[in-house]
């Protein structure tokens, strides 16, 4: 099947060819609801900010820079110190968030509540004796079959004897017995991507779980990796299926008390807008904010 793809929705019909691309946050949304793809993709619908997302977008700030210090001053007191720098950093970016709080105190206990979750990071991490080889590193590979994964990996650590440790941070709880598989679906497309470029498969994947002060762990090896590829691969198929149909179907789930879009959503009564002009057959692209997990997202999803 030959699929065009834009880089964006366009106004006029017009198309400029790109490589199809896919990224971690924008796979989970199609596994989750193809109807949330569309609305996220090809709608563009604007989703509010949620205290708990913005929260893990200043934490993970915080464990980003704090690698910038010499070790001995990666402490938490200096990490506490952090917080509200990079807070009004991405306030100053995005001034609408600001409108999460409706006083000063309810901002400063949300801004304790991630000096809390830096607290359980330094229960399960001892960032001191850390030197890590990349932070917020993107990266990118193309696949035989053409479609190009892309996406930002929080941390790379490299031992001595060049194994290699891909760490993520979360906001959230840790996933409950039987659904590890499902939160490790991200990690497993990192280490796709950095085998397809090394050459390597990565020694060790790491899920950090702040909210609830846990480590997931597992090993990957070629086997789990070509099968990764061969899932994202179809992943793809059926979203240009859809897109040249126009069929985005609703799945709901507990998920959809966090969705923006409930109202509009034909599982719950709604009516959808009217599917954006698009020349077909047309795949859109992600916009490049797509590549990190939606500001609405739940906290364990970040």
């Amino acid at each position: 099947m030959s699929v065009d793809l834009v880089e964006s929705v366009p106004d006029k019909g017009a198309t400029l060819a790109v490589r199809s691309s896919l990224s971690p946050s924008r796979a989970s949304d199609f596994l989750t609801c193809p109807l949330l793809y569309r609305f996220r993709v090809i709608d563009q619908l604007p989703e509010r900010p949620s205290p708990a997302a913005t929260r893990g977008t200043v934490v993970h700030a915080v464990l980003e820079r704090l690698f910038d210090l010499d070790a001995a001053d990666r402490t938490t007191v200096r990490a506490h110190e952090l917080v509200r720098p990079e807070w009004e950093r991405l306030l100053q970016a995005e001034p609408e968030l600001g409108e999460l709080f409706s006083d000063a105190a309810g901002c400063d206990d949300w801004l304790q509540s991630a000096r809390d979750l830096l607290d359980a990071y330094f229960a399960l991490e001892d960032p001191t004796r850390l030197e890590p080889a990349e932070r917020e590193l993107f990266v990118e590979c193309d696949l035989d079959s053409g479609l190009r994964l892309r996406g930002y990996v929080d941390r790379l650590d490299v031992a001595a004897t060049g194994e290699v440790r891909v760490v993520d941070y979360k906001t959230g709880r840790a996933p409950g017995e039987g659904f590890e598989a499902k939160a490790m679906f991200q990690m497993r497309f990192y280490a796709l991507v950095l085998w397809r470029l090394s050459g390597e498969v990565p020694r060790l994947l790491q899920l950090l779980y702040l909210g609830s002060g846990e480590v997931l762990r597992y090993e990957p090896d070629e086997a789990d990796l070509l099968a990764t590829e061969r899932k994202l691969t179809a992943l793809w198929t059926a979203i240009a299926r859809a897109t040249e149909r126009g069929d985005w179907r609703p799945s709901p789930s507990k998920l959809c008390d966090w969705c923006d879009h409930k109202a509009i959503c034909p599982a719950f009564g709604g009516t959808p807008p009217p599917l954006p002009f698009l020349p077909t057959p047309v795949v859109p692209q992600a916009r490049a904010a797509d590549e990190r997990p939606s500001p609405s997202t739940p906290a364990d999803e970040l």
